[in-house]
């Protein structure tokens, strides 16, 4: 990789930075894991309590990018073709019909789901193949979506009554889930100041869409030395049950990460090597993107669950113990 391509990625990305800045106060690391799944080419999943500005966040995001950007608030009555859309019944003027496809909001760069859990399987399931394959199948007929494409999700860990939390499989689809913490007293008291003036604050396009596909595939060429990748698997693989487990991983984890983790993993952590200005991945990167990239793959079982474990302390529990073992 060249010098200059990587100063070029460098200055795009703290444009980035700073028109997110001017709207959103506090939550950097939030930011910061936004943008390692935008530059590895995923989706997101964003989980906090409403008003901690998830959906600001993402707003501002898009508004920073030159592309297209699409909201969906799911809701129990949200369909699959409000989604996806679907074929309309044209009549011309002498009467002939014909058929012609509307698109839906998922046709667009970067899309909103706003509280996902909130509309039906039938209607999560949509995204499915939208979220993998980057593609729209309706009528007999599949259609690209445009590139890039992320689907950028929040939901509400509170509020349980009439959601429907997402399928193992869904949730796999994300390449990482960022949770939105509390903001700070300091951060609550520039909140109250920047919002309660009538002051406008205007967000520029500071990257194109080729802008964004030269930063992705300069995080592509990151190189990944064996001890690392090796490191990367070993944490995998500790997330499962079994004799060589830790006690933390028996206890409490029904089922641990499957094969997509460790891609995960591995994207992410180059996407944070390239971004801290190197070419290589280090095992610091690896650690730091576990958290966000395994969380929501690693599924407690009845102990776990009635004991309000979380998954990221059994990952830390695997965290430290591969922390001996790495080198």
């Amino acid at each position: 990789m060249a010098q200059q391509t990587l100063e070029d990625c460098l200055q795009r990305v703290e444009l980035v930075r700073q028109e997110i800045g001017k709207v959103l106060v506090g939550q950097k690391e939030v930011v910061e894991q936004l943008l390692w799944a935008v530059f590895a080419g995923g989706h997101a999943l964003l989980e906090g309590v409403p008003g901690l500005g998830k959906t600001l966040l993402v707003r501002t995001l898009s508004q920073a990018f030159e592309l297209s950007f699409q909201r969906i608030q799911f809701t129990p009555d949200l369909m699959p073709t409000d989604i996806t859309g679907t074929n309309i019944l044209l009549v011309d003027e002498k009467g002939q019909q014909s058929f012609q496809f509307q698109h839906g909001p998922i046709f667009a760069h970067v899309v909103l789901a706003d509280e996902i859990n909130r509309a039906t399987p039938k209607t999560q399931s949509a995204l499915l193949e939208a979220m993998q394959e980057r593609t729209v199948s309706a009528g007999g007929v599949t259609r690209p979506l445009p590139e890039p494409f992320f689907v950028l999700a929040t939901q509400n860990p509170l509020e349980q009554e009439g959601t429907y939390p997402l399928p193992e499989a869904q949730m796999d689809r994300f390449l990482l889930k960022i949770d939105v913490p509390y903001p700070t007293e300091e951060e609550l008291k520039m909140i109250v100041r920047q919002t309660t003036t009538s002051q406008v604050i205007t967000v520029e396009k500071v990257a194109s869409a080729e802008q964004i596909a030269e930063i992705q595939q300069a995080a592509r060429e990151v190189l990944v030395a064996d001890a690392v990748l090796d490191y990367a698997v070993k944490l995998l693989l500790a997330t499962h049950p079994g004799e060589q487990a830790i006690a933390s991983v028996n206890k409490y984890v029904r089922n641990g990460a499957g094969p997509r983790g460790v891609q995960s993993i591995v994207s992410l952590a180059k996407v944070r090597a390239l971004l801290a200005g190197r070419y290589n991945l280090a095992y610091e990167d690896v650690t730091a993107v576990a958290l966000p990239a395994l969380r929501h793959r690693i599924f407690l079982n009845f102990e776990g669950e009635a004991n309000g474990i979380r998954p990221d302390r059994v990952i830390m529990d695997i965290l430290n113990e591969l922390g001996t073992q790495k080198v």
